[in-house]
């Protein structure tokens, strides 16, 4: 190609399709190596800890296992600065006093040390693992989900993971249906088209019958309400397989878009449920687990004998790093992802980067929170859908 025809071609809207893959490869290869020297033109300088306070907008009660969850969470944050100023903050995955510890044999080393583009945070820094990707994306000016490879975000369904057992203590059960009414009314109010309902009030808050027939009338209800809502259901592992499909049984008009830790998981009984559902008209419907007690070898076996769908361990629990590379494995193995945020929405912020930068996220867990200590930017739920910020970084500020 001469070049009057290569500028011509490189005018165009279309050029990038017409230029050869090599030029293509050399161009991508530049500007990664740009970035690697950008980031290698930093160093760790000094560290810092700020205590924040997120509030529900309303109290969050009981799951199947465990009691009221509360008002909101009290953390500390974690700011670090280079040697040139750029800052990035966000949750640890530890103590301060193990951040104290590992901070002082990581000081003083270059960003490129501690972080790579292509893999994440290295090992030794793990306590790090949000506030390094949060400055990665402040001193490239890039939004974290382009630093993990997408120019633009890929949207991703989000749904609200805070409609609890609000009711089991309520003897007037039109109020206590009232009550859960309310919360998917506020709950739609603020973007979600999807709402997970907790089920299982028959494992420890009613007696077995009771909480049998208390899920499916609940879980009735909001169907009828919300017939452009996704109905996803979660039971903390609280039913038996026989009681979970009496549960089902008696659900034969609505649609259940994911069914979330039913019982303890093995094998066999998640092909049996599996069967259960094609045989009943349920064959779409997506069977989630992972987040309690996480045995990653047996959900990618259940992956490949197509008797679960999408595996759920804790986006910091696990990390952010290690979701990064778990993905590929998760694909190879017929498994979609959806990392368990429940706590705070600095969580949700954080898996919408993840899903919005490598994908193969099927929904995002929705904990709405409010605060005067942090300012979440443009991260939002809107018509169903989580769309991130495109801020550098996380696009997270502190006003404290």
């Amino acid at each position: 190609m001469n070049r009057r025809n290569f500028l011509r071609y490189a005018a165009t809207a279309g050029a990038a399709s017409l230029l050869p893959a090599s030029f293509t490869s050399l161009k991508a290869e530049s500007m990664n190596l740009n970035a690697v020297n950008e980031l290698s033109d930093h160093s760790l300088e000094s560290m810092q800890f700020t205590n924040v306070k997120l509030s529900y907008p309303r109290l969050v009660g009981k799951n199947s296992h465990l009691g009221i969850h509360g008002h909101g969470p009290s953390m500390t944050i974690c700011r670090l600065t280079t040697n040139q100023g750029a800052s990035g903050i966000g949750m640890m995955r530890g103590s301060r006093e193990k951040a104290v510890e590992i901070f002082d044999q990581i000081k003083g080393k270059k960003i490129t040390d501690v972080f790579a583009l292509e893999t994440g945070v290295t090992d030794v820094a793990q306590i790090f693992d949000i506030p390094l990707h949060d400055l990665a994306g402040v001193i490239l000016n890039k939004p974290v989900y382009q630093l993990l490879g997408s120019e633009s975000p890929i949207i991703t369904k989000c749904y609200s993971g805070m409609i609890y057992m609000d009711d089991v203590d309520m003897n007037d059960s039109r109020k206590a249906f009232d009550k859960i009414l309310q919360e998917c009314f506020y709950d739609y109010s603020k973007g979600y088209r999807q709402f997970k309902l907790k089920i299982g009030r028959g494992f420890k808050w009613m007696s077995p019958e009771e909480g049998l027939k208390r899920d499916v009338e609940v879980t009735r209800m909001v169907n009828a309400y919300f017939p452009d809502v996704d109905i996803l259901v979660d039971a903390n592992d609280g039913y038996t397989l026989k009681d979970f499909i009496r549960y089902l049984e008696q659900l034969e008009n609505v649609s259940i878009w994911w069914i979330e830790e039913p019982f303890r998981e093995t094998l066999d009984d998640f092909t049996a449920l599996r069967k259960w559902l094609s045989e009943n008209r349920k064959r779409n419907t997506l069977l989630a687990d992972g987040e309690a007690r996480p045995d990653l070898d047996l959900a990618l076996e259940m992956g490949r004998n197509k008797v679960l769908d999408v595996y759920l361990d804790d986006i910091m629990g696990y990390g952010f790093t290690h979701w990064r590379k778990l993905m590929p494995r998760l694909i190879e193995n017929g498994l979609q992802a959806s990392p368990h945020n429940w706590g705070d929405y600095l969580k949700t912020i954080y898996t919408g980067h993840l899903a919005g930068g490598i994908g193969n996220v099927v929904t995002i867990e929705g904990v709405t929170c409010f605060s005067n200590d942090i300012d979440f930017g443009f991260n939002r739920v809107e018509n169903g859908v989580f769309i991130p910020s495109s801020a550098p970084g996380f696009g997270i500020s502190l006003l404290k």
